[in-house]
């Protein structure tokens, strides 16, 4: 037998219902969706977490914890092996690693180099903050790495 041979048993594969096609079918008309009422209309439905209107579980429930968010530290992060992709002697910022397309957008507390992977090249790298072992890594290269 070869892989073109191959086909399902018999009777193990069935055609797609098509609904609202015609009375011979018994699926005609309404389409399985019943006369009237919310569940017949397209689009029709409540969303998710909707009790009829009764007040929902997620908000009969107390809320409860400190939630940091909107005061966490949020950082670009980028790891040094992604900055081979410069020349030697280049000074590295968080503008031209946008400019690059290296990184997509410049977090709120700015870019944090992490030590991920190794760095060939000579360069001053300009960030916010850095790891301890992403700062070694640099400056073995004979490069500098820089706060902002």
């Amino acid at each position: 037998m070869k892989l073109h041979e191959l086909k399902p048993a018999k009777g193990a594969v069935r055609a797609k219902r098509r609904i609202g096609r015609g009375t011979a079918t018994g699926q005609g008309k309404t389409a399985g969706r019943g006369q009237d009422g919310q569940w017949s209309r397209s689009g029709g439905g409540v969303r998710p977490g909707f009790e009829g209107g009764q007040m929902p579980l997620y908000r009969r429930l107390p809320k409860r914890g400190f939630n940091n968010f909107e005061f966490e530290a949020r950082y670009t992060i980028l790891n040094v092996d992604k900055l081979n992709a410069f020349e030697d002697g280049t000074e590295v910022t968080p503008e031209l690693l946008k400019e690059t397309g290296i990184i997509r957008k410049i977090e709120k507390d700015g870019v944090k180099i992490l030590g991920n992977g190794s760095i060939e090249k000579k360069l001053t790298i300009k960030a916010n903050k850095f790891t301890k072992s992403a700062a070694e890594k640099i400056e073995a290269a004979g490069g500098k790495a820089e706060v902002i």
